[in-house]
């Protein structure tokens, strides 16, 4: 069995940095790509940012520049690391991650909230 956990959410003020965690644990063989993904009250879920296994970055618009996506392959963790941080990235913050086990699937974490505010 995988688990996702994330850690890292909270409150922040505008302008301010927030570094995400979600570690992949269980029966794994390998990971393949992981990512960020948030939803926003009364919004769809959307793609924040991925990272391959190799290290090739993906950002949404809304973020590059502000955000960092990050992988440390031997601990089966992702990081984003959150710069600049606006109001309208207040959301909940959901981890992904393509897993190879006796299958390859996809896995999601918990969610963690951030919420960005004065």
């Amino acid at each position: 069995q995988v688990q996702l956990v994330e850690s890292g959410g909270g409150l922040v003020q505008p302008g301010g940095s927030l570094r995400l965690s979600c570690a992949a644990s269980g029966s794994i063989f390998s990971i393949y790509d992981m990512g960020w993904y948030r939803q926003a009250p009364g919004k769809q879920r959307e793609l924040v940012a991925t990272v391959t296994h190799g290290g090739r970055t993906y950002y949404a618009d809304s973020v590059k520049g502000r955000f960092t996506i990050s992988r440390d392959n031997a601990k089966n963790t992702v990081y984003l690391q959150m710069n600049s941080l606006k109001s309208e990235d207040t959301a909940v913050y959901y981890c992904y991650a393509q897993i190879q086990t006796y299958t390859r699937g996809d896995y999601w974490g918990q969610g963690t909230q951030v919420t960005v505010s004065s």
